[in-house]
């Protein structure tokens, strides 16, 4: 008998935070994640930016208007580490249950719309940082970078996630598909709830979602938030915003290899989806392509990623690299080495023969080469 992959029941909640009380939400959320486990689920994902709320506001009015607002989001955000991390970490060792969760972290004085990834055994195992805020989403969230553009290795095997419209940039969604998540969790704000967006943004949700299950070749837990009357009484303060955000939203679902519907799409409400996820069914689908595999052509295609923490500062290097070990100094380079360069400038100045700048850029290349392997 060959392989056989693990098989498990998974949940996706589409409910409406308690905007913006983190106190509040967390209860919410250790709430669901209990009942998702009663029910038999051993991995449970959660919307975007679930605690405190998703800062609808930025939407609609002027920051003057949503000033106050923002402070009361910015106070209710979640540190990490912290007591409500603890306590969600918690909730999943308890239930035994793996947790995908959006939140809204607070890191010194800027935000950030994070998932975070929680083992059935209570430790975070990483977060991923939203790339790009989508339009004036970036005057309340920095952006993320690529040291959390990772898969985290969960119990089942390699779990991936994004949030909301980074699905749309397909390099991203590639970075994560070649480190072969055999689950991915697309976690996203109910926006049909805004005007004009009702149809555009589920639809957009729908194809983003169906599509990475088809080149991902894996299962895709969508996920969206929902928005109740008490936060549209909170946030409604004029006549046009009543217009403008109403109750509802929410378009969620779980999505099959290939991208076919296992459990949904449910939308409008909040309400808990399952599934059972067979991992074995991503052998279907690895049959016909795998688009970073025997369907892949990195000798024409390729990508690069850079998965380095991004750092405000950073030491900077004063000189030539040393070849002992104290010197920083141009006295550290032979003068050979400096004349072959100088020489090499001129020529490129003085517009020489091709001919000559290639011959001294061999041999500036070969000196380097000692060097480097001098310094070593």
């Amino acid at each position: 008998m060959g392989d056989i992959f693990p098989k498990f029941k998974a949940a996706v909640v589409q409910a409406s935070s308690i905007l913006y009380d983190r106190q509040k939400c967390l209860d919410k959320a250790i709430a669901l994640i209990d009942e998702t486990a009663q029910n038999g689920a051993e991995l449970v994902a959660l919307p975007e930016s679930f605690i405190p709320g998703y800062p609808y506001h930025v939407w609609m009015g002027s920051p003057m208007w949503y000033h106050d607002l923002f402070k009361e989001w910015f106070f209710n955000s979640v540190e990490i580490p912290s007591k409500e991390v603890d306590a969600i970490c918690q909730a999943a060792a308890s239930n035994h249950i793996d947790v995908v969760i959006g939140v809204t972290e607070r890191e010194h004085n800027t935000c950030y719309n994070t998932l975070l990834y929680i083992s059935r055994t209570g430790k975070l195992l990483g977060k991923h940082r939203k790339l790009m805020p989508t339009h004036v989403e970036r005057v309340h969230w920095g952006a993320g970078d690529g040291s959390d553009l990772r898969t985290v290795d969960m119990a089942f095997g390699k779990l991936s996630g994004l949030i909301c419209w980074e699905h749309t940039m397909d390099l991203a969604r590639h970075a994560l598909i070649a480190q072969r998540a055999k689950v991915h969790v697309a976690a996203w704000v109910g926006f049909s709830s805004m005007l004009g967006w009702e149809t555009l943004f589920d639809m957009s949700t729908e194809l983003c979602s169906r599509y990475h299950a088809h080149v991902g070749e894996c299962f895709v837990l969508n996920v969206q938030g929902t928005v109740d009357k008490q936060n549209v009484e909170k946030l409604n303060q004029t006549d046009y915003q009543k217009q403008f955000f109403k109750e509802g939203g929410g378009w969620t679902a779980i999505i099959g290899p290939g991208g076919a519907f296992l459990a949904g799409p449910l939308k409008g409400q909040e309400g808990i989806l399952y599934s059972d996820i067979d991992l074995n069914a991503i052998a279907d689908m690895a049959h016909w392509h795998d688009a970073t595999g025997h369907y892949a052509r990195p000798d024409l295609l390729s990508l690069m990623v850079n998965l380095q923490h991004y750092r405000v500062t950073r030491p900077m290097q004063v000189g030539w690299p040393a070849v002992d070990s104290g010197a920083t100094d141009e006295s550290a380079v032979p003068q050979h080495l400096l004349s072959q360069v100088t020489q090499l400038m001129d020529a490129i100045r003085n517009q020489s023969t091709p001919g000559d700048v290639e011959r001294i850029a061999s041999i500036v290349k070969t000196e380097v080469d000692t060097l480097l392997l001098s310094a070593k």
